[in-house]
C-alpha cells in the first residue's frame, strides 16, 4: 500500500535522496486535479485523496525537477521514498477568493482585495528516478483550504493538486510528466483530517483507484514557496505513563508543545481502536485516532492536523502501554533560533523561556498565529506587538516578508482597510492596532535586517493603511474608529486595547496612539527609501497627532492621561511635553504603588510598559513588575506551572498565546542593554546601553545578525560593574556605562569595560 511507503520526517531516505530547490517550471502544463466523490466544496468529512501515476522513463536521467502544490495540505512519494522533509506543506496563503465572507460575524468582501496566491514547493528528485517505471504518490489534506470550521474559519473548496515533473535525459532528451485525468485517484486510510477536529487512520482501508477529476484552479497567483516550511523540531520522550481507573492512560510529556504524537510498536487485532485526546484548557484540539490493520507490528503518526499538548489521554492501547511507544513530535515554522537572554534571576530565565516555547508553538505554515487551539488566527495585532521580540530571538526574515505580502494580499484597495487577520479568517476580532501591523512590521524587519526591498514592497500598502485610518480622524485630531458593516458598527472590528490588567484604556487613546505610531514609522520608511516629501508630511502629521493626544487627554488637574489603565504608558512613549512630564511620571509612580507594583496594561501598552518606565526614571517599577509572582505579573503565571505564556493575566481562557512576549524587548535592549541605531539599521551601528536594576547580579544577550555575532554581558563583583562587549566586522558601537555621562565609542571586536556601582 503506498501510504504505508512513507518515509518518516529525518530518515537516512529522506535527508539524503531530494532536495528543495529554488527554480521555476519551464512553463506550468499541469491541470488541478481531485476526487471525482467531492465536488469543488466541501459537503462534510470526507477520506483524504491519495493520487498516482506510473511513469515510464526509457533512459539514464540526468536530472529531474517536481513542482507540486496540494491544497490544503501534501505529501509526495516517489518510489515509495518521501520527497522534502517539510510538514504541512505548502503555507497558507489567501488562496483564492470565497463567496460567503459577507456572511460571517466579521464580513468582509474579497472582491476589494488586493490579490491572492498559491505557493508550490519545487525539489530536485533526480537520485529518487530510475530507467524504466517508476510512481509517483501525492496525499491530499485539508488544511485551511478545506477547513469546515463554521466559527473561524471559511473553506475554500476540496482537495486539489497541480503537479508537473521535469526530466532530462543524459543524451538531451527530456520528457515532462503533468498532473491530469490520466492520474488515478483513491480514498485514502485517512477517514477524516481537520484542523479543529482531529485527524482519524484506518489502517485497513484500500480504496479503489478511479480516474482523477478536473478542479477549478485557485484565483491565486502561482508562486514559488521560499518561506519557512513547517518541520519536526523536536522529538520528546514522555515523562510519565500513568494507567487511570477507567484503563486508559494519561502521558505527561513535560512541555507544552505543538504536534502529533507518533504512536510505535504496536500490536493489535485489526479493528482495535486507539485514541488520543489532548486535555487542553479551550477546545479546538480534536482527537488523534488510528484503527489497526493487525499486520505485524503498526507505526504511525497523523499528517495534516496539529494539536497543542502537555497531556494526553490515550484510551484503546492493546496491553501495556510503555514510555518506548509514544514519541512527542513538536513542530513549527522552520526558523532557527539565533537570539540568547540569560540573567542570575532564574524567574526571569523561566519567563523567557515560557514565552520562546509559546511563539514557536504559534508559529505555523508561515504565519504567527494568537493560539494554537482554539483559534489558530493569523492575528496581525498580536503579531505586530511580538514582532520585535521575535525578530529579536529568530532569524525571521523570511517568514515576516511571506506574512507581509498575505497582509497586503487582504488589504482593501478602495480603503486600504489591512484586516485583523492575514490570510483572512472570518473569526479574527480586533481594531486599529491590528491593522497597523502593515506600518509597524515593515519598519522593524528593515532596522533588523536592513532590507530595503521590503519597504519598496510594502510602501504602497503602508500609505494606503495610514490612509485608511485618517479617514476616521475626528475634527479635533484624533482618532475613534468605528468600522461598520450592514449600517451597524461590528464590534469585533473596532477594539483598542485587549486583555487588560485592571481596566481598558479610553479606545480612542488607544486608536490615537497607532495613528502617531503608523505615521511615525510610515515617516522613518519614506526617508529610508529616499521619498523626502513624504517623510516629511508624515513627520508632520506625527506631530500633529501627538499634539492633539495630548489636547484631548490629558487632565492638567491631575497631571495625568488616566489612571490604573495603562493611558500614562501610551502617553510617555509618545512624548508628554516637558512642563508635564514630571507631574506623569510622578502619577504613574503613584498608581502602580497603589496596585502593589503590578503592571496595569494589555497587549499594546505592556510592549511599552518596561520601556518606558525605565527611559523615565521608574527602572525599580519596573523590575518589581517584572518579578512580582503575585497576578497580574508573568511571575504569577509561572507560580501557576505555567509553561506557555497566557492570554489573560488572571490565567483565564486560552493558556498559550505568545502576545504579551512584546513586553520581553525590554531584557534585551535595556536590562542587557544592546539597541539598534534607527539611523544606522541591521546592527551596522549598536547602542549598549545596560541597566543593573534589582538584585541582578549578572545578565547577558546575544544575536547573531546579518554581520555577525552582537552581544552584552556584564556582571556586578566586589563593588565593580564589569562589562563586555562584542561588535561585529563592519559595525561599531557606542557604549555608555551606568552612572556615567560620557559614552565609549568601539569598533569591531571584543571589549571590556570596568567602572563603580
Amino acid at each position: 500500500m503506498l501510504l504505508l511507503l512513507l518515509a518518516l520526517p529525518g530518515s537516512a531516505a529522506l535527508a539524503g535522496q531530494a532536495r528543495r530547490i529554488d527554480v521555476e517550471p519551464r512553463e506550468w502544463t499541469a491541470t488541478w486535479i481531485g476526487a471525482p466523490w467531492e465536488g469543488e466544496m466541501p459537503q462534510g468529512d470526507a477520506p483524504a485523496p491519495e493520487f498516482r501515476r506510473e511513469l515510464v522513463l526509457d533512459g539514464a536521467v540526468a536530472s529531474a525537477r517536481l513542482f507540486i502544490c496540494g491544497l490544503g495540505f501534501f505529501e509526495c512519494t516517489v518510489n515509495g521514498i518521501r520527497v522534502g522533509d517539510e510538514v504541512l506543506s505548502p503555507n497558507e496563503t489567501s488562496y483564492t477568493r470565497r463567496d460567503a465572507l459577507g456572511e460571517y460575524a466579521i464580513p468582509l468582501d474579497d472582491s476589494r482585495f488586493r490579490g491572492f496566491r498559491v505557493h508550490y514547493l519545487a525539489y530536485d528528485v533526480t537520485p529518487l528516478l530510475h530507467r524504466g517505471t517508476n510512481v509517483l504518490g501525492v496525499l491530499l489534506g485539508n488544511g485551511f483550504f478545506g477547513c469546515g470550521s463554521e466559527r473561524w474559519v471559511a473553506p475554500y473548496g476540496t482537495p486539489r493538486l497541480l503537479c508537473q515533473l521535469e526530466v532530462r535525459f543524459r543524451d538531451g532528451r527530456s520528457q515532462t510528466l503533468v498532473s491530469d485525468t490520466s492520474w488515478q485517484v483513491r480514498r485514502s486510510g485517512i477517514l477524516r483530517n481537520d484542523l479543529f477536529g482531529g485527524e482519524t487512520f484506518d489502517a485497513r482501508a484500500n480504496g479503489e483507484w478511479v480516474p482523477a477529476a478536473r478542479r477549478e484552479a485557485p484565483a491565486g497567483k502561482l508562486v514559488l514557496q521560499t518561506s519557512p516550511a513547517d518541520k519536526v523540531q523536536e522529538r520528546l520522550r514522555p515523562r510519565t505513563v500513568t494507567l487511570q481507573d477507567d484503563g486508559s492512560y494519561l502521558v505527561d510529556f513535560g512541555d507544552y508543545i505543538t504536534g502529533w504524537v507518533r504512536l510505535k510498536g504496536i500490536r493489535a487485532k485489526a479493528g482495535t481502536t486507539i485514541e488520543l485526546s489532548f486535555p487542553a484548557e479551550t477546545s479546538g484540539n480534536g482527537t488523534q485516532t488510528y484503527i489497526c490493520s493487525g499486520n505485524g507490528v503498526e507505526t504511525w503518526a497523523p499528517r495534516f492536523v496539529w494539536f497543542a499538548f502537555r497531556k494526553v489521554i490515550v484510551k484503546g492501547w492493546p496491553g501495556a502501554l510503555r514510555q518506548s511507544n509514544l514519541v512527542a513530535e513538536a513542530v513549527w515554522s522552520d526558523v532557527p533560533a539565533t537570539g540568547h537572554f540569560a540573567c542570575s534571576d532564574t524567574l526571569v530565565n523561566r519567563i523567557q523561556h515560557i514565552w520562546w516555547r509559546s511563539q514557536t508553538d504559534n508559529m505555523h505554515l508561515g504565519v504567527a498565529t494568537d493560539c494554537p487551539h482554539r483559534e489558530r488566527g493569523p492575528y496581525t495585532g498580536d503579531g505586530q506587538v511580538a514582532c520585535t521580540a521575535v525578530m529579536r530571538n529568530f532569524d525571521a526574515n523570511s517568514f515576516y516578508r511571506k506574512w507581509l505580502r498575505d497582509m497586503m494580499d487582504c488589504q482593501d484597495l478602495e480603503t486600504g482597510y489591512v484586516p485583523n487577520g492575514a490570510p483572512w479568517h472570518p473569526g479574527c476580532g480586533g481594531g486599529v492596532a491590528w491593522g497597523a501591523a502593515m506600518n509597524i512590521i515593515p519598519w522593524e524587519h528593515y532596522l533588523h535586517y536592513g532590507d530595503l526591498s521590503v519597504l519598496e514592497e510594502c510602501w504602497e500598502a503602508m500609505a494606503a493603511q495610514l490612509g485608511y485610518m485618517l479617514s476616521w480622524r475626528l475634527p479635533d485630531g484624533t482618532m475613534r474608529q468605528q468600522r461598520s458593516a450592514h449600517g451597524q458598527p461590528v464590534y469585533w472590528m473596532n477594539l483598542g486595547e485587549w486583555c487588560p490588567a485592571y481596566d481598558f484604556p479610553d479606545d480612542g487613546l488607544v486608536h490615537t496612539y497607532f495613528l502617531w505610531k503608523c505615521a511615525r514609522y510610515t515617516a522613518l520608511a519614506a526617508r529610508a527609501l529616499g521619498k523626502e516629501e513624504e517623510a516629511e508630511r508624515c513627520a508632520a502629521l506625527a506631530e500633529e497627532v501627538a499634539e492633539a493626544f495630548h489636547r484631548r487627554f490629558y487632565d492638567p488637574q491631575q497631571g495625568s492621561y488616566g489612571r490604573g489603565d495603562g493611558s500614562n504608558v501610551f502617553a510617555l512613549a509618545i512624548g508628554v511635553p516637558e512642563p508635564e512630564r514630571p507631574r506623569v511620571v510622578a502619577a504613574l509612580r503613584q498608581e502602580l504603588e497603589e496596585n502593589g507594583g503590578h503592571l496595569n496594561t494589555g497587549i499594546f501598552g505592556t510592549q511599552l510598559f518596561f520601556e518606558v518606565l525605565c527611559d523615565n526614571g521608574l527602572g525599580d517599577l519596573a523590575w518589581r513588575a517584572m518579578t512580582t509572582r503575585e497576578q497580574p505579573g508573568y511571575g504569577w503565571w509561572v507560580t501557576q506551572g505555567a509553561q506557555t505564556t497566557w492570554e489573560y493575566w488572571d490565567g483565564t481562557q486560552s493558556r498559550n498565546h505568545p502576545m504579551f512576549g512584546g513586553g520581553l524587548v525590554w531584557l534585551y535592549s535595556h536590562v542587557a542593554g544592546i539597541r539598534i541605531d534607527p539611523q544606522a539599521p541591521a546592527w551596522r551601528h549598536i547602542l549598549f546601553k545596560p541597566t543593573p536594576l534589582g538584585d541582578l547580579r549578572w545578565a547577558e544577550y546575544s544575536i547573531q545578525t546579518p554581520s555577525g555575532p552582537v552581544s552584552s554581558r556584564w556582571r556586578i563583583r566586589g563593588g565593580k560593574f564589569r562589562l563586555k562587549v562584542r561588535v561585529p566586522r563592519g559595525s561599531t558601537g557606542t557604549v555608555w556605562l551606568p552612572g556615567e555621562e560620557t559614552p565609549v565609542e568601539v569598533g569591531p571586536g571584543v571589549h571590556r569595560f570596568q567602572t563603580g556601582i
